[in-house]
């Protein structure tokens, strides 16, 4: 365990939240926490407060959606809403590219170069909101102002 919370996305993560003022207090899971079902079984939360980070390549630049876990993203809504004429889900490479973290680990921030960040609005609903800290066995707790506030994201409907 020791191991993973020295891991460089995790550390490039604590890094940065704590250059925006905000003290993680990463949780190592037992377990990879591929996806937000997953992530809420091992923390005991609910489902929706599961910051789900996604990556969608849009239109060549990437776009990270953090979305409630009990959520779908409809791609042609946010496609429209942003203007863009292709939004799909990026592939490993692409996230592992513009994000430095991989699939099942990938963090709000943390990132090599800053990336636009949409954030569900249905996140707002609970006090704290959990999201992955840069590694699949990571995460840590959040407020949604500060979610919104760290990231710089744009609060939007996403489904």
């Amino acid at each position: 365990m020791e191991r993973i919370s020295n891991h460089p996305a995790v550390l490039a993560v604590e890094r940065e939240l704590r250059a925006k003022s905000f003290e993680p207090q990463v949780v190592v899971l037992p377990e990879s926490a591929p996806n937000a079902q997953a992530a809420a079984d091992q923390i005991g939360c609910e489902l929706g407060a599961i910051a789900n980070s996604l990556v969608f390549d849009a239109d060549g630049a990437p776009l990270l959606v953090l979305t409630s876990g009990a959520h779908r993203v409809d791609t042609a809504k946010v496609a429209a809403a942003l203007g863009v004429a292709s939004l799909g889900r990026a592939s490993k490479e692409f996230v592992y590219e513009h994000t430095g973290q991989r699939i099942g680990g990938v963090a709000p921030v943390g990132h090599p170069a800053p990336v636009r960040t949409l954030i569900d609005q249905a996140l707002s609903a609970f006090p704290q909101v959990w999201a992955a800290a840069g590694h699949a066995h990571t995460v840590f707790a959040i407020t949604f102002g500060e979610l919104v506030r760290v990231t710089g994201g744009e609060v939007v409907t996403v489904n």
